[in-house]
């Protein structure tokens, strides 16, 4: 999640957000947090058809992880913080919890393929004897007696 999103759920200003984490910097290592790069912040920008970032930024937003997320709670210490932070938690917990749903369905349409293509195989073999052309009977040379 971007710094000036988590601001504005956390109900402060992106500045004070980032500082409280630039205060506490030993909590939030790199794999928690980093600041987007020029060409990421303008990938982003062109995501966006209407842009509600007006105005020149200074700096680049910072992009946190789920651990970032879960450690800014720690940093602010306010009443709405606690109550955002346990939302996006529950949050991230849903996300993880679809994404295995999928995954396990998907594995369960795999071995399903997987069963009904060598029963499948065995019908088109068949349909393929059954189109095939007869041979034709050889004809007995003589005479009947």
């Amino acid at each position: 999640m971007l710094s000036t999103d988590l601001a504005d759920l956390y109900a402060v200003e992106p500045r004070v957000l980032i500082q409280a984490v630039k205060r506490n910097r030993g909590r939030f290592p790199a794999d928690f947090m980093f600041q987007l790069t020029e060409q990421e912040f303008n990938h982003l920008k062109s995501q966006i058809v209407i842009s509600s970032w007006g105005g020149l930024r200074r700096a680049h937003p910072y992009a946190f992880t789920e651990q970032g997320v879960a450690m800014l709670s720690s940093v602010l210490r306010s009443k709405r913080a606690i109550e955002v932070n346990i939302a996006i938690m529950r949050t991230f917990v849903r996300l993880r919890e679809m994404i295995s749903s999928n995954k396990a369905l998907a594995r369960r349409l795999s071995d399903l393929e997987k069963k009904y293509d060598g029963q499948f195989q065995v019908v088109f073999e068949a349909i393929r004897e059954l189109m095939a052309e007869p041979t034709p009977k050889s004809r007995r040379i003589g005479f009947k007696t």
